[in-house]
Parts: C-alpha cells; sequence; structure tokens
C-alpha cells in the first residue's frame, strides 16, 4: 500500500461519511477512524483561500483527542488576524525538523524562505517524504514538534508572505 492509496482512503472516509475503515493488504493494516466532534468553525479569507485541506472544510484541521486518541476535528491554530499560508501535513506519519539527529534543521522561525525549499521530512511507512514550501516568506510558526506524530491536513508551518514596499 503506498502513499497515494492511503490518501486516497483518507479522503474517502472523509467525504462519504464512514466513521471507521479497516484494510489490510500485503501485511500492511491501516486502520482509520473518524469521531464527530466538531469545534466552534470559522471562516476566513485566510483559511479559505491560502490553506486548503482536502476533504475537510477551510479553516478546519485534524488533530490528536487526547482522551480518545483519534482524530477529531479541530479549529487551526492560526490567528485569522495574522496573514500567514498555512504548510499542512500531506500525509500521516512522524515529523522531522532535520534529515538527522546530527543536523541542522532545514529552517527555523524568522528564517526567509523561498519556494521549493525543503522544509522537514514527514515518514510515513519507512519513506521519508520531503516537504516543500509551496510559497516564500518568512517561517513565523512551527506548531510541530521534532519526531512527534502528525495527522493529515495538521498544520506544520506558518509562513509569512515577504513585506511590498
Amino acid at each position: 500500500m503506498n502513499i497515494k492509496e492511503i490518501k486516497e482512503l483518507i479522503e474517502a472516509v472523509a467525504q462519504n461519511g464512514i466513521t471507521e475503515l479497516e484494510v489490510e493488504r500485503s501485511g500492511v493494516k491501516v486502520r482509520i477512524r473518524k469521531q464527530m466532534q466538531v469545534a466552534r468553525v470559522t471562516l476566513s479569507p485566510l483559511t479559505a483561500e491560502s490553506s486548503p485541506v482536502l476533504g475537510h472544510p477551510a479553516g478546519v484541521s485534524l488533530a490528536e483527542n487526547s482522551s480518545t486518541s483519534t482524530p477529531v476535528l479541530t479549529e487551526s491554530p492560526v490567528e485569522s488576524k495574522e496573514n500567514l499560508y498555512i504548510v499542512r501535513s500531506p500525509i500521516v506519519g512522524t515529523f522531522y525538523r532535520a534529515a538527522n539527529p546530527n543536523t541542522e534543521p532545514f529552517v527555523s522561525v524568522g528564517d526567509a524562505i523561498e519556494p521549493g525549499r525543503v522544509l522537514c521530512i514527514v515518514e510515513a511507512m519507512k519513506l521519508m517524504n520531503e516537504i516543500e514550501a509551496e510559497v516564500g516568506g518568512e517561517i513565523a510558526n512551527i506548531f510541530v514538534e521534532n519526531g512527534e506524530p502528525v495527522e493529515f491536513g495538521q498544520a506544520l508551518f506558518g509562513i509569512r508572505p515577504p513585506q511590498k514596499a
């Protein structure tokens, strides 16, 4: 089972009202559970235009619920008054800020970046997936700690666009 197939399963669960799906193929078992516990959802031009998440309402991201350990819908950690581009995880996996523990992080808060720059790695099923910036600007926020698990659509970075003169 590859990453594309897993993404398709996640989208199918989100779009078709399925609450739980378990698939086992070639010794790989994937279980997707959805608990509908909707928090306040606010739509803002920032989240509606600059950070779409496939299969989820704009302004909403997936996060872990500590009491049940299943994904639940929660508000994005970004304040709507900030004009940030949100980089979201395209897959479920483990977030790494550097290529290995002995090297400097790919980016830090305050770094100026260009489109295409590697921001982090998300490891999924022993595959290291480089996540690149789609826009240029300044790294304003890093929402995830090194080594933490991330969910599909979870906010990873907030990028502040360059200031216009």
